[in-house]
């Protein structure tokens, strides 16, 4: 299928300067000038900026190809292909991979990305901790720091400590910062990914939440919601493999939805679909965090699993837990997670109770959706079978078995992975998508 080109938009990225000794050999600014800037461009100079992506785009599908076959898929002719590719091998961004025997018997040069070329960030924000890890041209994880101590709230000194956070991270990579093309940051709660504005954290000005990231770190900063950048991840890089439909399922002290309707992810009108945790699914009391009773995450989610913990133990259940947390208002969902993994009867009791109404829920969607396949993640998917079996027992009682038969249950691969490739992966297509 050949690629339709279309004009950048004015608002793409943020015009960057490399050092000189980056590339050796290479104009100052080269790089950004011609194909990564958002700088005003017309003419042939916007429609040659547009066609070296939807290069890139070609060479990310098909890993190499020929000059041939890249003048084929773009609809343009071989000379101007030709001029393409030399100005993208002196800006070090693909290289020559060598020769292959072709039909006519001479061989033909194939062409690829260059994976040292440049490199994205992602930023994965949790409750209790920050996940941060930075990918190079050809989506390898070069590095990563899992678990950095954090506490999100919606203060300034929070959002302070995690730009320290960020930057000395970006100050201890192994890359030039120059090198860094763009960021991604994954946020719980509602996100506007088009504009960078957090209406859940952080919320302190009318500039959007990137742009005040943006202008502390000195790198172009995309926001995105977390449960859909980890579904992302998964989607790419995970358990999914030829499945157009899925259901990612994001269960962490809150309950998030990621969803993938015919290979794409399903933003909604206003870019908040997913917000699964917020359906009202039981008769109680319990005031949820957005305010409204009777969530499923007031009694599906790692903040109900704790509130459970609470309640048993003050009517006289026994744990392990008990002699690790001395105080129980100091209590996490790590701390039962482990328990359960230790085999601590209560937590898996628990969990099992967790599973049931995460399950009742799961059979909506899935006589809503008819997925291929569910993906549960998140913090508590770290139980493994112990919040999957009683899940998947809960998805039968409750779905239709006509529409549940080719739907799969199945848990994350990636794990803590999957939230920073997502933004990795998020970040980087802002920057090569031809608008």
């Amino acid at each position: 299928m050949r690629l339709s080109l279309q004009f950048l938009s004015k608002n793409q990225t943020k015009l960057f300067s490399l050092s000189p000794e980056l590339l050796p050999g290479m104009p100052r600014n080269r790089i950004f000038s011609d194909v990564f800037n958002e700088e005003t461009s017309s003419g042939v100079a916007l429609k040659n900026k547009a066609l070296k992506k939807l290069i890139f785009n070609l060479l990310d599908k098909a890993d190499s190809s020929s000059i041939t076959e890249l003048s084929k898929e773009l609809n343009i002719s071989v000379p101007k292909t030709t001029s393409l590719i030399n100005e993208l091998i002196e800006d070090r961004l693909i290289s020559d991979y060598g020769k292959i025997d072709s039909t006519g018997g001479r061989k033909a040069s194939m062409y690829g990305l260059v994976a040292e070329a440049c490199f994205f960030l992602g930023v994965d924000v949790k409750k209790y901790y920050v996940n941060i890890g930075l990918m190079d041209f050809k989506k390898h994880l070069v590095t990563q720091k899992t678990k950095i101590p954090f506490r999100l709230e919606n203060t300034q000194a929070s959002l302070s400590q995690l730009i320290q956070l960020i930057n000395q991270f970006i100050k201890e990579a192994p890359v030039k910062k120059d090198k860094i093309l763009s960021m991604g940051i994954n946020l719980s709660g509602r996100i506007n990914h088009t504009i960078g504005y957090s209406y859940s954290f952080f919320h302190f000005q009318e500039e959007p939440l990137s742009g005040i990231i943006e202008s502390k770190t000195g790198i172009k900063t995309y926001l995105e919601n977390d449960s859909r950048a980890m579904a992302y991840g998964e989607f790419m890089c995970g358990e999914v493999s030829t499945e157009k439909n899925v259901l990612f399922v994001n269960v962490d002290y809150g309950v998030g939805l990621g969803i993938l309707i015919d290979g794409k992810i399903y933003y909604g009108k206003s870019g908040f679909s997913g917000e699964f945790g917020h359906a009202p699914l039981f008769e109680n009391e319990i005031i949820c965090h957005c305010g409204k009773k009777g969530c499923l995450e007031t009694e599906a989610s790692g903040t109900a699993l704790i509130r459970r913990f609470r309640e048993r133990i003050q009517e006289g259940s026994s744990s392990s837990v008990v002699k690790k947390v001395k105080n129980l208002n100091d209590l996490t969902v790590t701390d039962l997670i482990q328990a359960a993994n230790a085999e601590d009867m209560l937590c898996i009791e628990l969990l099992a109770e967790v599973g049931e109404k995460l399950g009742k829920g799961l059979a909506a969607l899935i006589n809503v959706f008819n997925p291929e396949l569910i993906i549960l993640g998140g913090t508590l998917s770290e139980t493994g079978d112990y919040l999957r079996l009683p899940t998947k027992s809960a998805i039968n009682k409750f779905s239709l078995s006509l529409v549940n038969t080719d739907t799969q249950l199945k848990l994350s691969r990636l794990g803590e992975k999957a939230g920073v490739l997502g933004a990795c992966l998020l970040a980087r297509n802002k920057v090569l998508t031809v608008f």
